[in-house]
């Protein structure tokens, strides 16, 4: 809207001429006070300088105003859409992942409980005292089980009736192959009983019982049994004998953990031997001694102080 342009300034009369204007003007008395016309009300304009609406419009209508929230609103929805677009194929790329593990594992685990992956053969290895055959035959009940479904309780109540088994693993080889790793007891002699010879190993578990001594199997004197510290400091001398010595030997005894003597075949030379504390060097230098000194030419070796061999 302009601003309306400012009066002229009036120019001074002189007063003279004022004087005589107003005796000449004639004075009009005034009977009501005359009213003060406003200036016509400009036209209203919308935002952009549109013209009014005009009057003679239609009402808007409530049908009209659902229509147009529902068109925000699909507008809106587009918009969220398009926003969020890569989220939504990220999101659907995951699912997709997830359902294909799952569905992997699922058949997967199908599979391996099914009949397709069922025990149809029974190896036993690691044994070379154990009868193989009598193992298989015992676990004869296993045939024919999923491999993930063995019973490791029936295995181990199988294997348990057997004595020189001092333990076992299971590895299943699919498809169809279950072996059976056992490690044997060592026997380290024979002590005589009721019932002949037993066979021992180093803990005292009974292997094996025949009525006259077995050859190769040295026989184990000990007074107090096999629950004795006698017999178990004998049971750790054995157990750190190289072959070569084992393979020699007649007869252990001992009456102490500390007095554990050995006798060797043939010209029944005793070995002292003492304690079980450094059987490792102990068995190193007598079987260097013996090398070079063989029992043919000797009785005694005592080994009882490794540091100070004693041949006699």
């Amino acid at each position: 809207m302009r601003r309306p342009s400012p009066l002229p300034p009036s120019a001074e009369r002189p007063p003279e001429a004022v004087d005589a204007e107003e005796a000449v003007a004639p004075v009009i008395p005034l009977t009501a006070a005359t009213p003060i016309q406003r200036p016509p009300a400009l036209p209203e304009t919308g935002p952009a300088g549109d013209e009014p609406p005009d009057a003679s419009d239609d009402p808007v209508r409530l049908r009209d105003v659902w229509a147009a929230a529902r068109a925000r609103r699909r507008a809106l929805r587009a918009e969220v859409r398009r926003f969020t677009g890569r989220q939504r194929r990220r999101r659907a790329l995951w699912l997709g992942v997830a359902a294909s593990v799952v569905l992997l594992v699922l058949g997967t685990l199908g599979a391996a409980y099914s009949p397709l992956f069922a025990v149809e053969r029974v190896r036993v290895v690691g044994g070379n005292q154990l009868d193989a055959a009598a193992v298989e035959a015992a676990l004869a009940d296993q045939l024919g089980t999923p491999l993930p479904l063995i019973d490791d309780s029936a295995v181990k109540a199988a294997l348990v009736t057997f004595p020189l088994v001092e333990s076992y693993s299971l590895e299943a080889r699919p498809p169809h192959e279950l072996v059976v790793r056992v490690v044997e007891r060592t026997p380290i002699g024979l002590i005589r009983t009721r019932a002949g010879y037993t066979l021992v190993d180093a803990a005292g578990v009974a292997l094996s019982t025949t009525a006259s001594p077995a050859p190769g199997r040295p026989v184990v004197t000990v007074p107090g049994g096999t629950d004795s510290p006698a017999f178990e400091a004998i049971g750790k001398v054995m157990r750190s004998l190289p072959a070569s010595i084992l393979s020699q030997l007649t007869a252990v005894a001992a009456s102490t953990p500390d007095d554990v003597t050995l006798t060797l075949g043939g010209s029944n030379a005793e070995v002292v031997w003492g304690s079980a504390e450094d059987s490792a060097m102990k068995a190193l230098v007598l079987e260097t001694t013996m090398a070079a000194r063989p029992p043919e030419s000797v009785t005694l070796y005592d080994v009882s102080s490794p540091s100070a061999v004693v041949v006699r």
